[in-house]
């Protein structure tokens, strides 16, 4: 059973979201996403300062059987990027929710949060596939 935390919004792409204090947020892909992708291998991230929209790809996941298409669940500017996955990328498998995180961005608008959905609507989405 995936690990589905409360605090966070989800995407149907299976990404998760964290608002942060400064109202940017914290993007990364969910325990569901990294059991079905199995062993991570290789993170390309999303460019740095560069501005997507929401469901714009943005990122892309390998692992040792598939690779897999991460997109933006909101618009707006990248601020940061988790660089520890360049060396380690398997930290999403063993943290998808914490040190697994994949960048942080400024949203443009509020629209595409709300658009999200909570853990319960996840987890029943989940539970379809």
């Amino acid at each position: 059973m995936a690990n589905i935390p409360e605090n966070l919004k989800y995407c149907s792409t299976h990404t998760w979201v964290e608002i942060l204090e400064d109202d940017s947020i914290r993007i990364g892909i969910t325990d569901f996403a990294q059991q079905e992708l199995g062993e991570i291998v290789f993170v390309e991230l999303p460019e740095f300062q560069r501005s997507y929209t929401a469901g714009e790809e943005c990122a892309v996941i390998e692992s040792v059987k598939t690779a897999a298409d991460i997109y933006c669940p909101v618009g707006g500017d990248i601020i940061d990027v988790n660089r520890d996955l360049d060396d380690y990328p398997a930290i999403v498998n063993a943290d998808p929710y914490g040190d697994g995180w994949l960048c942080q961005l400024r949203p443009e608008n509020t629209v595409d949060i709300d658009d999200l959905v909570d853990a319960e609507e996840y987890a029943e989405q989940i539970e379809q596939e």
